[in-house]
């Protein structure tokens, strides 16, 4: 009897550090850029950030509130999406925003499981070519932009092991765009991810 409650005991141990290990890992690390402190800084750690300035005014952040990032496979493209909020300058971060996600799409064939992400280590995506597509979706509207010119550039792809046990890719980068919106230049500068993909937020069908 003392054994079988000893077993209980360990299991449900080793189960709650699991999962306890897992949502630490889920969360979001929100380190301040140095010489841009309302971004995120770039880093390489799996932070699950990301941010970049829209219009030279507002600012697109993570949100502790939303997943940041998703992966969608499926019919021949990669569809990359960040989502957070906008925050204008001096503003608070803690007040009620509504969801924004911008969504990168572009062709890619060959991706079934979040592992195969690694060969996008220093891949650049030029945001401009035509098959190519970038959505800002907030609520039920989505409009794709009219991009002029982009690139999105996965730095750095790793492989993170648990107890030597695939545990995530940790996908790292910058982004930049400038698209037309009522027939003028808009920019979507300075961005920069730093996010963690598993099978929660990895789809592909």
């Amino acid at each position: 009897m003392k054994y079988n409650i000893f077993i209980i005991i360990t299991t449900t141990m080793i189960l709650f550090s699991s999962c306890s290990r897992d949502s630490q890992m889920d969360r979001t690390i929100f380190i301040p850029d140095k010489t841009e402190p309302s971004l995120p800084a770039y880093t390489e750690w799996g932070y699950n950030s990301f941010g970049a300035i829209y219009d030279n005014r507002t600012y697109f952040l993570v949100s502790n509130n939303i997943a940041p990032c998703k992966i969608l496979c499926k019919d021949g493209f990669l569809r990359f999406s960040l989502s957070g909020v906008f925050k204008a300058q001096n503003t608070p971060y803690s007040a009620e925003r509504e969801q924004i996600t911008l969504s990168f799409s572009f062709p890619e064939e060959n991706t079934s499981q979040y592992p195969d992400l690694l060969k996008f280590n220093n891949k650049q995506i030029n945001l401009a070519d035509e098959d190519c597509s970038v959505k800002i979706i907030r609520g039920e509207n989505e409009r794709t932009l009219e991009v002029v010119d982009g690139i999105l550039h996965f730095k750095r792809v790793q492989l993170l092991y648990i107890d030597d046990v695939p545990n995530r890719i940790i996908l790292s980068g910058i982004f930049r765009l400038r698209f037309l919106e009522n027939e003028f230049p808009t920019v979507i500068s300075d961005g920069r991810f730093d996010v963690g993909i598993n099978d929660n937020v990895f789809y592909a069908y």
